[in-house]
């Protein structure tokens, strides 16, 4: 095993008071440090984490297939209104219905449909990831380097958006940590005997619970780095720390009952799609709308993982120099095979990374203790502007958002994002002087401010992209209980999420017409460009329908306004 000898000359000449004082303060005691991550990882994703609006498409897919389980009682059949939805396993639904029913338990008023409470998942597993970055980082660097890492993911902005959707990737992501910090256990000490219980139950924990999330993906991340690990030490007998035989028989016994559940349930169907249409058509054709060149991700990254991606970046050579260490070549194992992969698929969505995030934080870390992030090095200087450069990209962004789709600004997340610029510049300025960790701290304060600047106000402020939620307060108001709502023109998930499991989503505005004739307390959301149709057939069949209000805004979806009218017949 060979070592970093210029971590330790760097870590002995840290010129900086104040570092030391706070690396020997973190050096303390690993309950304090958790705790501080808990309360730093809330801090920035509890912003917006109720008031935001379902996102569709995804995350109301999923909440709408868990309301529907806790409608019909049925847990083993994923459906999302009469459609099977065989394209993940079971296990975030179970999540998502667990804090549900402890929401209803609680009393939470209008549990089925308060997002928040499906979100409740994912919110905990981005701040496991958190933890469990900082527990995997502890066998690569101190504890000081572990917090460091740990901070980098609470700040980053993909796990922030990915803690407030009520999706599987924020839970993918811990188990992914999990296991991976498990391995580099197991490859760090090899030959010193066998690994812990508490490695063990976190490692096979992570790939049962992995695996019921999200299918193979796990068993993919482990395997490319298990792979690439044993080629390069010509011999794959280390992973037999990990006590393969018992972890394997765990994790069957774990995921195998659903399994044979849903397939003697589907007769094979949910393998059929989940497999063969959901994965292997990813990787053979890009989904509509998620396809992009590769370097994609490359270049989102500086975004994604703002504010460290830049740190990333000017670490990269002294990474690469030090490529031979075991600790840099298993992070390398764990990142690169499988963002090369990503980048050769031709679907692809920022959140498919995540995972291998985690292990970016513990290279830039060690990079950072290291002294191997320095201003010196060629173009670091101007590579750092894109710490001010991001936030000061989403002040001009969301003015002009606000300003085209709601005719005014957000002007109470403009003084957050304002400071969020000019704290983001002092970085910078830290940078310049070769103060890299101070960079690091500093660059975090400005990710606060731009989190709770987008998430807690501005978000509020663009009503416009709120047409669900607003077209659902029009049902509310109703002065009858409604008989049956249906849509035409505008269908998206989150619409059935809030307004219920029975919709109907029609196709044409004739079909609306005969919707409201069919009853005596209807309502019907018609768009625009389906109303003159709408009116014809309703005159041709002697109806007169009410138009209640109109809700107009932008779709982000289909990228394009819309005006929706709301008709109904009341007695």
């Amino acid at each position: 095993m060979t070592s970093l000898a210029a971590e330790r000359i760097a870590l002995a000449r840290v010129p900086d008071a104040l570092a030391s004082r706070a690396g020997a303060f973190l050096a303390r005691s690993h309950l304090r440090n958790c705790g501080i991550l808990i309360i730093v990882a809330l801090a920035f994703f509890l912003p917006g984490f109720a008031s935001l609006q379902p996102m569709d498409r995804d995350e109301p897919r999923y909440a709408q297939a868990t309301k529907q389980m806790l409608e019909t009682g049925d847990f083993v059949d994923i459906r999302f209104q009469d459609e099977a939805r065989h394209k993940k396993p079971v296990g975030i639904y179970w999540l998502q219905a667990t804090a549900v029913r402890a929401g209803e338990a609680l009393g939470a008023p209008s549990a089925r449909t308060t997002i928040a409470l499906y979100r409740l998942p994912s919110l905990l597993g981005a701040v496991a990831t958190v933890l469990l970055t900082y527990w995997a980082a502890l066998a690569f660097t101190t504890r000081h380097g572990a917090f460091l890492a740990a901070l980098m993911m609470a700040s980053s902005i993909l796990l922030g958006v990915e803690a407030r959707l009520a999706k599987t990737d924020a839970v993918l992501a811990a188990c992914s940590v999990a296991v991976l910090g498990g391995m580099a256990r197991a490859y760090l000490s090899r030959g010193a005997g066998r690994l812990g219980i508490g490695t063990l139950g976190i490692f096979w924990g992570g790939m049962a619970l992995g695996i019921l999330v999200k299918g193979p993906l796990i068993l993919l991340f482990a395997g490319l780095t298990a792979a690439i690990l044993s080629i390069r030490e010509r011999w794959a007998g280390w992973l037999l720390g990990l006590r393969p035989g018992l972890g394997v028989i765990f994790t069957l016994f774990v995921v195998a009952p659903w399994f044979l559940a849903i397939a003697a349930r589907s007769g094979g169907a949910f393998f059929a799609a989940s497999v063969g249409h959901d994965l292997l058509g990813k990787v053979g054709t890009a989904q509509t709308y998620h396809w992009a060149p590769p370097g994609y991700y490359l270049t989102t990254f500086f975004g994604t993982f703002w504010p460290t991606s830049v740190l990333v970046a000017i670490a990269g050579p002294f990474i690469w120099a030090q490529r031979r260490d075991d600790r840099i070549a298993f992070a390398l194992a764990w990142v690169i095979p499988a963002w090369i992969l990503f980048e050769i698929v031709p679907t692809k969505l920022p959140h498919y990374i995540l995972p291998l995030l985690p292990a970016v934080a513990i290279l830039t870390s060690v990079s950072l203790l290291a002294g191997g992030i320095a201003p010196d090095r060629r173009g670091a200087r101007w590579a750092a502007l894109v710490i001010p450069a991001i936030p000061a990209a989403l002040l001009a962004g969301l003015s002009f958002a606000g300003r085209e789709l709601d005719g005014q600004l957000p002007y109470l997340a403009l003084p957050l994002l304002g400071g969020a610029v000019l704290v983001a510049s002092v970085a910078w300025f830290a940078f310049r002087r070769g103060q890299a960790e101070h960079t690091l701290i500093i660059a975090t304060v400005s990710a606060f401010l731009v989190m709770v600047g987008v998430f807690s106000f501005a978000q509020r402020d663009l009503r416009s992209l709120k047409l669900s939620p607003r077209l659902a307060e029009v049902t509310q108001g109703m002065p009858c209980e409604p008989e049956g709502i249906a849509s035409v023109g505008y269908r998206e998930p989150s619409l059935i999420f809030l307004v219920g499991t029975d919709l109907d989503l029609l196709e044409t505005g004739g079909q609306a017409a005969e919707f409201l004739r069919n009853g005596s307390c209807r309502l019907v959301f018609v768009e625009r460009r389906f109303e003159p149709e709408f009116r014809a057939a309703s005159a041709s069949i002697g109806l007169v329908p009410q138009l209640v209000t109109r809700v107009a805004g932008f779709n982000i979806n289909g990228g394009r306004r819309l005006d929706i009218g709301a008709y109904a017949t009341s007695p």
